[in-house]
């Protein structure tokens, strides 16, 4: 007999929705899919209150914010915290360790005098730099239970570091708690991708060219299950005498990084993962943040420079074909 099966249409792809909002001194963008118009409001809502938050308690630029009353405190008394403030504490020194200390959230001093912001950027001298060094130094942060303290006037604390990618995470994970399976967060091209876009393979991805910000982009992958972080200097910094001084500093020379590099991306298992080997591969030389990256199991990295590219092997696993 013959099979009297009837093969049916695959079934509509859910449609796709997209959040946007300003906040962590970006713009914050949400795609997912979802047939249930009650989940994407009550994600949306929730995601959006989470962010909130978090840049009120952990952003520096709020005057009222947790980190804001740590650093106004350095040099003087302690300063209660709780535990998902002391939760991001030793966060912050795991990738402390694991950067061997290229990461510091104690930074901020040298951050701070390299102000590429400022209406008149300048550099500042050796001394104005030893200055600030010798206020740098996670092993100087004092920690107690339930309080920390910052021995030193001057000293001071910034999660910009890593924070706006540890927030991606968290609002892929409030996604996946309302059951919503494809989506990607994008909070100013830091990303987390949980599955893939309606009727796609992946994600797809631009990789921009540092040379054309905001113009082109030299090429373009497709990622899934994954999260893509990418640290330059090409966007944020200041120009004097001809010689570029970006917003990236290495806190051993207490100076931007100046070796040629102008754009790092990662893929890896997560946003806050991806955002850190990043960073600390920007900051090495092209060659030591390949094969920094390449230690870390699951990551994959390319480093545009001036001149070359340099990429881990299965980079390119991920890029699209032009």
């Amino acid at each position: 007999m013959a099979d009297s099966t009837t093969l049916l249409p695959p079934a509509p792809a859910a449609p796709l929705h997209a959040l946007r909002w300003a906040a962590l001194g970006t713009e914050c963008l949400v795609q997912y899919a979802s047939e249930d118009a009650r989940i994407g409001r009550a994600f949306e809502q929730a995601a959006q209150a989470w962010v909130a938050t978090f840049e009120a308690k952990y952003s520096r630029f709020r005057p009222g914010s947790l980190i804001s009353r740590i650093n106004a405190a350095a040099g003087h008394g302690w300063v209660a915290i709780d535990e998902e403030m002391e939760r991001m504490l030793d966060l912050s020194g795991s990738i402390y360790s694991l950067t061997q200390g290229l990461l510091d959230i104690t930074a901020l001093p040298l951050i701070r005098l390299w102000d590429y912001r400022a209406p008149v950027p300048r550099i500042p001298s050796a001394a104005e730099i030893a200055v600030a060094r010798r206020l740098v130094g996670w092993p100087r942060v004092q920690r107690e239970r339930g309080r920390v303290r910052l021995p030193e006037p001057g000293m001071a604390l910034d999660l910009g570091g890593w924070g706006k990618e540890y927030a991606v995470d968290m609002v892929a994970e409030i996604a996946r708690e309302h059951g919503l399976t494809r989506v990607l967060v994008d909070f100013g091209h830091d990303l987390r991708a949980l599955g893939t876009a309606p009727g796609k393979p992946g994600w797809h991805i631009g990789l921009e060219d540092p040379a054309r910000p905001g113009a082109a982009c030299w090429g373009s992958m497709a990622i899934k299950d994954r999260g893509v972080a990418s640290s330059g200097d090409y966007r944020r910094g200041f120009t004097i005498d001809g010689i570029r001084y970006g917003h990236i500093i290495d806190p051993r020379t207490g100076r931007p990084v100046a070796h040629g590099a102008r754009q790092v991306t990662v893929i890896a298992p997560t946003c806050l993962q991806a955002g850190v080997l990043s960073t600390t591969a920007f900051i090495l030389p092209p060659a030591e943040g390949i094969t920094f990256v390449q230690a870390s199991m699951g990551a994959e990295a390319c480093i545009v420079a001036d001149g070359a590219r340099h990429q881990t092997r299965g980079f390119f696993n991920y890029v699209v074909p032009q």
